[in-house]
């Protein structure tokens, strides 16, 4: 990536003069379980994938940085597997909110938390209301498969299990297009595959169930319908569609600020 979209490289006079003009892109990821043949940074990878070359594509026509990706998200419901660094509900809430309080404070008036673990969906976008009812400041939060729905939908991603799921067909596929050396084999298999959720934004509901991780041993779908090229292709998508996501909310909070 280029060196200049990475607020991590600037040093505190260039970040200073950028951060008021620029949209600051934080991705947040997590460090937590993923079944027996995904490494357990597999959110953070992946999101820090996306959140990077889409700023890469969307510095041709807006001014972005992209901070250091947080590794570490809400991940209690997978404490009972190991390989998990959990932060809790509150904590992560004000970890977040103290995130980007700070930005602001160091001059940032638009920013954009792009989110790759469910856990800290929610909390993302409560973090950033918060803000901007706090602070001079236009916010905005996304889980990277929200606006890239319909383009899963269109390449099938589908009827190959849960989407996004957890450590299953999507996931495993995903990792094996960006570091297939850390997926490891064989990848399990599941004879029934549950039907795909239907997009978050749209479920009647959400239902959170007792001890269902442990039963279904921490992975929501079988990882072996995973192929390197599908996760080449949900990738490309998602970049696609965050770069977009990122050019019309800067445009957005421009046209309230003038």
């Amino acid at each position: 990536m280029t060196a200049t979209l990475l607020f991590g490289e600037l040093t505190r006079e260039q970040a200073r003069a950028q951060a008021p003009t620029s949209l600051i892109v934080v991705p947040v990821g997590a460090t937590e379980q993923h079944g027996p043949h995904l490494p357990v940074t597999t959110d953070t990878i992946t999101v820090e994938h996306i959140a990077r070359r889409a700023a890469e594509r969307a510095s041709a026509e807006i001014p972005v940085l992209v901070t250091p990706t947080l590794p570490f998200g809400s991940s209690d419901h997978h404490l009972p597997f190991g390989g998990t660094m959990s932060i809790g509900t509150e904590t992560y809430y004000r970890l977040m909110r103290d995130l980007l309080r700070s930005l602001v404070t160091g001059g940032a008036r638009r920013i954009f938390v792009v989110n790759g673990h469910g856990g800290n969906h929610e909390i993302a976008q409560l973090a950033v209301r918060d803000l901007t009812l706090q602070r001079p400041a236009h916010a905005a939060a996304a889980s990277y498969w929200i606006p890239t729905w319909d383009a899963y939908v269109a390449a099938g991603a589908h009827t190959r299990g849960r989407l996004p799921g957890h450590a299953g067909a999507f996931e495993t596929s995903q990792i094996l297009a960006l570091r297939p050396d850390l997926v490891r084999s064989p990848l399990p298999h599941r004879d029934e595959t549950p039907a795909a959720a239907p997009p978050p934004v749209t479920a009647p509901f959400r239902g959170e169930l007792h001890g269902i991780w442990q039963r279904i041993d921490g992975f929501s779908d079988s990882p072996d319908r995973a192929a390197a090229a599908h996760g080449h292709e949900y990738l490309e998508a998602a970049i696609a569609a965050v770069a977009t996501s990122y050019v019309q909310f800067y445009r957005a909070a421009g046209a309230v600020d003038a």
